[in-house]
């Protein structure tokens, strides 16, 4: 089956993840883009460590793209939406232990955006 993967759009026409992504480093950005082409390959069948569900509230389910480069470690955080596409969300460099709340709030925020203007 052929997965289909997307970047969320603000309303403004700013697209999170694409920024989020073209702030790393060319290597990083590179390895960001080699998962992503996994997640299109794989859909849900690719596990970890590449993947982890996140938030598992119904009807939200969020799940995180997971990035390490040398010492760095990114996220980026995304659903699956209706016609086997993936909606990447929202994109950061990882810091801590335990993924921060406000980021996984941020990912959850634009997903609520994305279903009320899109209807999948």
């Amino acid at each position: 089956m052929n997965w289909r993967v997307k970047f969320y759009q603000k309303a403004n026409g700013d697209i999170p993840v694409k920024d989020f992504l073209e702030s790393l480093s060319e290597k990083h950005r590179a390895k960001a883009y080699w998962e992503i082409e996994l997640l299109a390959e794989y859909g849900p069948a690719l596990k970890e460590p590449y993947v982890k569900h996140i938030e598992k509230s119904a009807p939200k389910s969020i799940w995180e793209l997971r990035i390490k480069f040398g010492g760095d470690a990114s996220r980026i955080f995304y659903f699956l939406s209706a016609g086997s596409r993936f909606i990447m969300l929202h994109g950061f460099l990882k810091k801590t232990r335990k993924t921060p709340k406000k980021e996984i709030e941020t990912a959850l925020r634009y997903m609520d955006d994305f279903l009320a203007r899109y209807k999948p």
